[in-house]
């Protein structure tokens, strides 16, 4: 399979609450004109980018049922779904994510809790 720009992230897949984060293009400039060197914004402790992939969530106990045991036991895994969604723009804290390359770009995977802002684009 040749790995293209629309398909290269196909394959991946987010595990429990996590998710892949591409970081939004930083400001060069501040409010005041001053310019700014490079990677001087990637050391903030509060980041902001966008999703790209999101995991099924948290995944629930199943429950212990020993009450009928010819029964065949169901391996189907429920989960608590994710309050962020894919293209969302999350603010998120640095110090709870993990930096990882990934076909020469550089993403970074957050867990839920390190998520403090979602904004998400959509009609009310």
């Amino acid at each position: 399979m040749q790995l293209t720009s629309e398909n290269k992230l196909k394959n991946l897949i987010i595990v429990g609450d996590r998710l892949l984060i591409k970081l939004k293009k930083p400001n060069q400039k501040t409010s005041s004109g001053l310019y700014l060197p490079p990677g001087v914004q990637e050391k903030e402790k509060v980041q902001q980018g966008y999703i790209i992939k999101a995991g099924p969530g948290y995944p629930i106990p199943l429950p212990v049922e020993n009450d009928e045991p010819w029964k065949d036991p169901s391996e189907d895994v429920k989960y608590i779904p994710l309050q962020a969604k894919e293209g969302d723009l999350a603010v998120f804290l640095l110090n709870g994510a993990y930096e990882v390359i990934y076909e020469g770009e550089k993403y970074y995977i957050v867990p839920q809790s390190a998520i403090l802002m979602l904004e998400r684009e959509e009609e009310l």
